[in-house]
């Protein structure tokens, strides 16, 4: 399989789905938007009717976005927040409930990559970092926004990664947050169940986005061989021979945040093509 075929494979794809109003008029607070499954997100929840609480650093990027969601009809509120800030996550849950009343979902897929290096080799500062991103902001995030999500009987989705799945050194560091993050979210499924919030996450492998062609290009040439020859090398080991796009990855965790999915938690759902299963 070519890059070529599987677009032309994800066109076909994209021609039969046909958005339906899964999210009408709920409230989804979005942390980490950027590009590819973070622009996907946003966007594929708006086609299924819900209105978005806007959440990165760069207003710029959120202003773009805000727009791509008031194109479909639906309120947009731009948040500029760094979620390692406790006094800036407050400000946010303020902000969102002043907005709209009420929050529905909190998605947490803002993430930071420590050095991929041998873990004995990362300096423990950039190990740090990476975990006050990938575990301690949605951590607080999850804590600050369970009344209101308590309140709307409303759900939390954690972005993992299917990295947790693999013992490579280079993605050690990652790997250390990502599975505290999944640990993190079971806890929280059994803590905040009772008062009626789901938890669930979602674990996608390498997204055929612009991020990652660009790292295919660059692997690319590294190697001596072509875009396609890496594509291939990356999509064979999947049941399905492709990658998944960023819309594919962002409709499956939306599914987690829609009423078809209200006896669900707990749970980390994989979205790759069926390269990791038992």
């Amino acid at each position: 399989m070519t890059a070529t075929t599987s677009s032309h494979h994800d066109t076909s794809i994209e021609e039969r789905y046909q958005p339906v109003p899964l999210l009408q008029d709920k409230v989804i607070v979005l942390s980490g938007v950027g590009p590819g499954l973070g622009r996907s997100l946003g966007e594929e929840a708006a086609r299924m009717g819900a209105d978005l609480v806007l959440v990165s650093r760069t207003e710029k990027r959120l202003e773009k976005m805000a727009e791509i969601v008031r194109s479909y009809g639906r309120r947009a509120l731009v948040v500029p927040t760094d979620i390692t800030d406790e006094e800036s996550r407050q400000k946010l849950v303020e902000k969102a409930l002043n907005e709209f009343g009420r929050v529905d979902c909190l998605i947490n897929n803002a993430f930071g990559i420590p050095p991929m290096d041998p873990i004995t080799t990362i300096k423990i500062e950039d190990l740090r970092a990476a975990n006050e991103t990938n575990v301690f902001a949605p951590l607080r995030l999850s804590a600050l926004f369970a009344d209101a999500l308590s309140a709307a009987k409303g759900c939390v989705i954690m972005l993992n990664s299917c990295v947790a799945f693999s013992s490579q050194p280079e993605y050690a560091g990652y790997k250390l947050s990502k599975g505290a993050l999944e640990h993190l979210a079971s806890s929280l499924a059994t803590e905040l169940g009772p008062r009626g919030i789901r938890v669930n996450s979602v674990a996608p492998s390498y997204i055929y986005e612009d991020v990652n062609r660009a790292y295919f290009d660059w692997l690319a040439s590294e190697a001596g061989v072509t875009h396609d020859d890496i594509y291939r090398e990356k999509a064979d080991p999947t049941d399905l021979k492709r990658l998944a796009s960023s819309e594919e990855v962002a409709r499956a965790a939306l599914f987690l945040a829609s009423d078809l999915a209200s006896a669900v938690t707990g749970q980390m759902l994989t979205v790759d093509c069926g390269e990791f299963h038992d």
